[in-house]
């Protein structure tokens, strides 16, 4: 299971204005030096200072072939998503940098004992989000384990790569990172796509809407990647790995579903919370049951299942429950993706509820017959 994560600031014009206001908030409250935006400041601008062009790598001679080999692939791949995909035409993904640890950032996610709300974290200016992010993993432990002594379940996760959503192109733009760049052919194209997409269009305040939509651009510009002449052996791979991830998701989502109807019942604390261990040790049982037969003893989602809780599922059920909307307004729209951009940033026009109806509607709406050029979602929110 791959997630990704959204960097701390969030403007939609005025960058710089908007910058300065968030220095100016960072000093307000007694200086950012010693607080969460600093290590987010820091975090980010280690990374940036640690990108090269991925010309330079490729022409070093100490680059070792395989890594150059698979910088060139994410270069074609780069292209491929502006010109099939309608994603942005940037600085984005065209620098790489080596940061020696497994994951970028560590994401703390928390739902509560008995429902699969997230609990939010919000910042002045900068809007809310479902997780919060840090550039090391003792930071994050241990707010999880603040929350939990608050009673809150918790979830803490590597997240291989984020998106600025554009904000930091003008010097030099999200790079490609040692914590993904090597991955299995499919996974690094996806990963590119959901990042790139997140530059297309992103609401402030809604996660679901904005990952379930980056995930779709992310499996159906999969797909396309795959479909090429000479992609055949990627293809099988990632297709292999597709199917336990095909597998997982139904098993979340039905675990969801049932937990989710169990909370929301008139059924007294005690019972929901009976109700509740039930529904996690079939869950478990079934995924021992998926390892002992189709997927021959792949260990992959194990630490996932062992850490089973409200805020795994949740944060789960943000990256998958609105895909297929999306997938459907796709075939709306013609599998056009210039056309399928359009039609989204119309609906992160409207407010929360109407977007949300008109986005679980049968059908959702009409193809247009318009074809707009506009691919970088030019009045989307820039940093996140």
């Amino acid at each position: 299971m791959r997630v990704g994560a959204a960097f701390l600031v969030r403007c939609r014009e005025g960058r710089g204005a908007r910058m300065l206001l968030l220095v100016a908030i960072c000093l307000g409250v007694g200086g950012c030096s010693l607080g969460y935006y600093a290590q987010s400041v820091r975090g980010h601008l280690d990374l940036m200072q640690r990108a090269r062009p991925v010309s330079d790598w490729i022409s070093d001679p100490a680059t070792p072939d395989a890594l150059r080999e698979r910088l060139a692939l994410a270069q074609r791949m780069r292209e491929f998503a502006v010109r099939e995909l309608a994603l942005p035409d940037n600085a984005s993904y065209r620098r790489y940098a080596e940061l020696g640890r497994p994951a970028v950032v560590w994401n703390v996610v928390a739902a509560p004992e008995l429902s699969l709300t997230l609990k939010t974290w919000c910042y002045p200016v900068l809007g809310c989000a479902g997780y919060r992010g840090y550039f090391e993993r003792t930071p994050a432990e241990a707010l999880a384990r603040e929350l939990r002594a608050q009673g809150w379940e918790t979830s803490v996760y590597g997240v291989p790569a984020y998106s600025t959503l554009g904000w930091t192109n003008w010097i030099g733009g999200d790079p490609l990172l040692d914590t993904f760049v090597n991955g299995q052919e499919g996974e690094l194209a996806g990963l590119l796509f959901h990042e790139l997409a997140h530059q297309v269009v992103y609401v402030e305040d809604d996660t679901a809407f904005n990952e379930s939509y980056a995930t779709a651009v992310e499996r159906l510009g999969l797909q396309r990647w795959l479909a090429q002449p000479g992609r055949e052996a990627a293809r099988r791979a990632y297709e292999a790995a597709d199917a336990r991830r095909r597998d997982f998701r139904v098993l979340a989502r039905a675990a969801r579903q049932e937990l989710d109807a169990l909370y929301r019942s008139d059924a007294a604390p005690q019972r929901k919370r009976e109700g509740k261990e039930r529904v996690l040790a079939r869950v478990r049982a079934e995924h021992e049951r998926l390892k002992a037969g189709p997927w021959q003893e792949f260990a992959g989602y194990d630490g996932w299942f062992v850490r089973l809780n409200n805020a795994a599922l949740a944060v789960q059920g943000a990256y998958d429950d609105l895909v297929p909307a999306f997938e459907r307004i796709f075939d709306e729209q013609g599998r056009d993706f210039a056309r399928f951009h359009a039609a989204v940033r119309q609906l992160a026009a409207l407010p929360r509820a109407e977007r949300r109806a008109r986005l679980m509607a049968e059908p959702l709406m009409r193809p247009s017959a318009r074809s707009p050029h506009n691919r970088t979602g030019g009045g989307q929110p820039c940093p996140t």
